[in-house]
């Protein structure tokens, strides 16, 4: 356990942080596989731009990698476009 002050309030300031982050995760997960089950082309391109909007926030936060984000949303348009 630590003994310093600072390294006491890193910990905490650290848990809050990562919590954040895991939701953020968690809620663009969720929302991605989401509009993966869409099945209907016109609701699945009116909630493409949201999808990508979340996945460019996580690399802006370091939570995702970009390439990652790259990835994902490149698979996410290629899913929406051979939707009928």
């Amino acid at each position: 356990m630590a003994n310093h002050k600072s390294a006491l309030k890193r910990i905490r300031s650290s848990e809050t942080k990562k919590l954040r982050n895991k939701y953020q995760h968690k809620s663009t997960k969720s929302f991605v596989k989401k509009l993966e089950m869409e099945e209907k082309k016109a609701a699945a391109k009116k909630s493409l731009p949201k999808a990508v909007s979340m996945i460019d926030k996580l690399v802006k936060n370091n939570i995702v990698h970009k390439n990652k984000a790259a990835h994902m949303k490149s698979n996410l348009v290629k899913k929406v476009n051979s939707l009928k």
